[in-house]
């Protein structure tokens, strides 16, 4: 009884094996596959850097954007991508962030800032106006949205239809965040009885703005290290129930940064992946670099972080996909992936084309006002490695600028120097009429003009620090001027000095390039104790570059704007004249042989 039983039972496993195995054999139809999880996905769009651009225009040109790359420009072009990934997506989860640098940049943003100032008007800032159309889910506060002062920053984001976010910006008498340092976003995945998804956005801005903007945020902020922040905010944003964690970091991913040790890392995205476990993708910015897709490994954790940075101006969108499942009530990224997309594929956004309208009408009706007549044609275009009258006309201006605040005084003994960076390759002062436009193009940035004591020492010291721009070529070598300058140093971070006459041998290795140190019109050398008063910009001045020596009290600090300062001399002389302020007094040579 219980053997025939035991092989009853022996036949109907063998059956049952052979039923389940027929199938395969003969070719299994679908549904007998393995169910599938079932993935959703979500889409996250990315600017960042986008400096005031909403048209594709070129208001120093006076004619629309174009570069060698035929990139455009502008939060018009941007919207126009980001409308049509929202109808691609037809409802399906789309978030838009930026990573900043937002409020500074073109005449437009300058006009809203200085020339009617929103904390004046009352009007809406074209970057507000521009951005609400598009909708963005949350924006980054950048470096150069300290440029004008905590008030009119605040007065920018009361006008956003958005949360502006920076956790590392703190106050500085409570160590408290002083902007919201992170949103939690509960989007819907799309398809009837889809779960929801909760996506934390952690903004992070960078420290570097305590030096920058010294003058607008001592005493009243302090900008703590951005990975610290990272590891302070994903976990607490994890507790607080983001299934999905995203960094907007205004700081590139290089590691390094242009000043020296004093302050937290300038460009520490990648160290931000690798160091804080929880992250599952990093939009940043600040480097101006297109970095369609990047993973970073965390050293913690094994996860690939997803990295992406869309250029500048609005020259690139960042795409960045994710596919998810959700198992016993956890979401699980199962695949990520990012791109950047080209603006210059597109027109622009009809509608927020629209809303900044009158604004840019106004702006470049005051670009085109004439200042002065130029007796000649001045161009910036050689500035670079030769001493031309357009960096001059920059040097006087500062230096009558300051003698003659400090007439009188302490310091009106001393000699004044000045300082000034080739900003622009292709600025020109036109024969005939010069505008604003001109003058704003060779002065591109909101520069204040300060000046501070330094010794005859302390100047060889800043000037061979300059001399690092260039690359090493020995006598004899040929010479391009086009790949002349090390391309790690940006042209802004390459000075050059009026009121003491020298030269800079390429020939010779970094730090003992200066070869001769003068004062002007004589073959008298600088003393290492000689005193000067040098003319400087803010942006020098509190150590951007990290130029040694600089960084100290100022003698002169009036809060001029550099720019206008230009156009004011223009606009009382009515003449400009390289015969009443160029003065040759810098050369590049190659064992004393002059290389132009």
């Amino acid at each position: 009884m219980t053997s025939s039983s035991g092989a009853s039972r022996r036949q109907v496993l063998a059956v049952a094996a052979a039923a389940a195995t027929a199938p395969l054999l003969a070719g299994a139809p679908a549904e007998a596959k393995p169910k599938q999880p079932k993935t959703w996905d979500l889409t996250i769009l990315g600017t960042s850097d986008t400096h005031g651009n909403v048209y594709n225009w070129d208001y120093y040109k006076d004619a629309e954007f174009d570069d060698s790359k035929h990139n455009d420009v502008g939060v018009a072009k941007l919207a126009t991508l980001v409308n049509q990934i929202r109808a691609e997506r037809r409802g399906r989860a789309t978030l838009v962030l930026d990573a900043g640098d937002t409020i500074q940049g073109t005449p437009l943003a300058t006009y809203y800032a200085k020339q009617e100032p929103i904390t004046s008007t009352g009007e809406t800032h074209p970057m507000a106006r521009a951005m609400n159309i598009l909708r963005y889910d949350a924006v980054t506060l950048g470096n150069h949205e300290f440029n004008y002062g905590l008030p009119l920053l605040a007065t920018w984001i009361e006008q956003l239809g958005f949360p502006a976010l920076a956790a590392n910006a703190l106050n500085a008498k409570t160590g408290k965040p002083a902007f919201l340092p992170y949103v939690i976003k509960e989007v819907k995945l799309g398809g009837h009885g889809a779960p929801k998804l909760r996506v934390g956005i952690l903004g992070l801005t960078n420290p570097g703005v305590a030096i920058w903007d010294k003058g607008n945020v001592e005493g009243r902020l302090v900008f703590a290290d951005m990975v610290a922040t990272a590891a302070k905010w994903v976990p607490e944003m994890r507790r607080r129930g983001a299934d999905l964690v995203v960094i907007s970091a205004h700081g590139g991913d290089s590691g390094t940064s242009s000043y020296g040790p004093e302050l937290p890392n300038e460009n520490p995205t990648a160290l931000i992946a690798e160091q804080v476990p929880g992250i599952d993708a990093i939009l940043f910015g600040h480097a101006h670099n297109e970095v369609p897709e990047k993973f970073v490994t965390n050293l913690t954790t094994g996860e690939r972080v997803l990295t992406s940075e869309p250029s500048k101006w609005g020259q690139r969108l960042t795409r960045m996909d994710f596919t998810l499942t959700r198992e016993k009530g956890r979401w699980t990224v199962t695949a990520k992936s990012a791109t950047t997309l080209n603006t210059n594929t597109v027109v622009e956004d009809p509608a927020v084309l629209a809303a900044v309208r009158g604004q840019h009408t106004k702006t470049v009706e005051y670009v085109n006002r004439v200042v002065a007549q130029s007796s000649v044609e001045l161009s910036a275009a050689e500035s670079r490695y030769k001493d031309t009258p357009i960096l001059d006309f920059i040097n006087h201006v500062q230096t009558e600028v300051v003698t003659e605040a400090l007439a009188g005084g302490e310091y009106a003994g001393l000699p004044v120097l000045s300082i000034a960076a080739p900003f622009s390759r292709t600025a020109v002062f036109p024969q005939g009429d010069v505008r604003i436009r001109d003058v704003a193009g060779l002065y591109v940035y909101d520069n204040t003009l300060e000046a501070v004591v330094l010794t005859g020492a302390e100047v060889k010291a800043y000037l061979e620090y300059s001399a690092k721009y260039f690359v090493t070529l020995p006598a004899g070598a040929p010479v391009n001027p086009e790949t002349i300058s090390d391309p790690a140093v940006p042209d802004y971070n390459y000075d050059v000095f009026s009121g003491v006459d020298y030269d800079i041998d390429i020939a010779k290795p970094v730090g003992q390039r200066i070869t001769r140190l003068v004062l002007a019109g004589t073959d008298t050398p600088v003393a290492a104790d000689a005193r000067f008063v040098v003319a400087v910009n803010n942006y020098r001045r509190s150590g951007g570059g990290n130029f040694p020596g600089i960084v100290k009290t100022q003698v002169y600090n009036a809060q001029q704007e550099i720019r206008q300062l230009l156009i004011d001399w223009a606009q009382a002389k009515g003449v400009i004249d390289p015969a009443d302020f160029f003065v040759p007094n810098w050369k590049l040579v190659r064992e004393g042989v002059p290389v132009f």
